[in-house]
């Protein structure tokens, strides 16, 4: 099946990129996380069913994407898509968020419900947000010191790291931090791994992102960096939510947070020998979960 990368202007003026992959009646919509793009989608677009018309888009200040307005909330994030696909004319469709895309499909089912589905979930954020802790005095994330601000986000000696690398283009320091948390049990086959390599160095919003993910908060509880505002209780589509049993990223606590927040909503499934990427660690058990959930084999 061809897959076309194309992109969009917005009303906004970003240019948003995507990945069309020709399919039947049925349209999904994938949202990549941080450090990705639609790129990462692609064991997605050549293996899923045929029957799948499939939509990858790039984020804002992501892979082809333009990013002449900073965004540091994940809202922003999702208005994009949301205006993305009123230009694709794709009223409602499958909605599936991976990691930070996770955060925006959450946001985008609470505050643009007509617009999905169905929600697919996979090693998603919580609906509490992704915590950033202040470094401790071991270089390690103090977790009992949450950072509450923009500036914090910025003077963590971790995250100036990963920026460091970004901007200088190290792909070896960013290979090393992909094979330590991300493909740690499985590696892409080296071209593969090397055109994400690419991929991932062409991101332009890092710190932003950081800020995003630390402030976004649709639950009903506070946490130190935003008050909870409950509109996970506006998400009432048939949902799964997929983590890999040995996720490095996901922790434990925030997976349960969200099933929680969904008040039993939400349909799980753990990923047997899987970690933040099933995609490259198993590929066919990620996509026969998903598929038999929008099959209607599974219930909530």
């Amino acid at each position: 099946m061809s897959v076309e990368l194309k992109s969009i202007e917005l009303p906004s003026g970003e240019r948003l990129g995507y990945r069309e992959r020709e399919g039947g009646d049925e349209t999904v919509l994938l949202i990549h996380g941080n450090m990705n793009s639609s790129a990462h989608w692609d064991i997605v677009l050549e293996q899923m069913d045929a029957k799948y018309k499939i939509y990858a888009v790039d984020m804002r200040g992501f892979g082809i994407s333009t990013y002449h307005e900073p965004a540091a909330r994940i809202e922003m994030y999702t208005d994009d898509v949301n205006a993305f696909m009123d230009l694709l004319g794709l009223s409602s469709c499958i909605v599936w968020g991976w990691s930070t895309g996770g955060g925006v499909s959450m946001d985008l089912a609470a505050r643009y419900p007509q617009r999905v589905s169905k929600l697919v979930l996979l090693a998603s954020m919580s609906t509490r947000g992704y915590p950033f802790y202040e470094d401790g005095p071991d270089g390690m994330p103090d977790v009992t010191k949450r950072i509450v601000s923009a500036d914090g986000i910025r003077k963590s000696a971790r995250n100036q790291w990963v920026q460091k690398a970004n901007e200088e283009r190290d792909k070896t320091s960013m290979r090393t931090l992909f094979n330590s948390v991300i493909y740690d049990r499985n590696q892409p086959d080296e071209a593969r791994y090397e055109a994400y390599l690419e991929d991932i160095l062409t991101q332009r919003n890092l710190m932003d992102i950081y800020e995003a993910l630390n402030t976004f908060n649709i639950s009903h509880m506070d946490h130190e960096a935003a008050a909870g505002s409950g509109l996970v209780d506006r998400i009432q589509v048939p949902a799964l939510v997929l983590r890999g049993e040995r996720d490095m990223v996901i922790t434990e606590q925030m997976h349960r947070e969200l099933l929680d927040d969904f008040g039993g909503r939400a349909h799980e499934v753990i990923l047997t020998g899987c970690g933040h990427s099933p995609l490259v660690d198993d590929s066919r058990q990620l996509l026969a979960a998903v598929e038999k959930f929008l099959q209607g084999g599974t219930e909530a």
